[in-house]
């Protein structure tokens, strides 16, 4: 049910923006604007999304975490995990993701 709706996100996305495609970061299914990922599917079921260092987790919903998929290692800076129980965000986020990955190239 997570990924079915991940799936249907980044189809809505591939056929609205001319330059988004799918791809992989870290073996998982992906969302690429010219190539960078700006949100994935994690493993936990959950979606990733790049929103930069300045991003406030807490100014959107309290279950948004930074994301952390390592055990020795700090967390990726910038990116954060909203899970299944916050669907509703995964679609405004992702576009809040692909703005901010336009920005930056």
């Amino acid at each position: 049910m997570e990924e079915a709706f991940f799936n249907q996100i980044r189809t809505m996305f591939i056929h609205k923006e001319n330059l988004v495609q799918s791809g992989k970061m870290m073996s998982s299914e992906a969302i690429t604007y010219k190539g960078k990922v700006f949100a994935f599917f994690s493993r936990k079921k959950k979606m990733v999304f790049k929103l930069g260092k300045e991003f406030d987790p807490n100014s959107v919903d309290d279950e948004i975490q930074v994301f952390n998929p390592f055990t020795k290692r700090g967390p990726l800076n910038g990116w954060f995990e909203v899970p299944f129980s916050k669907k509703d965000l995964w679609i405004p986020i992702t576009e809040k993701a692909l703005d901010r990955i336009k920005q930056e190239l």
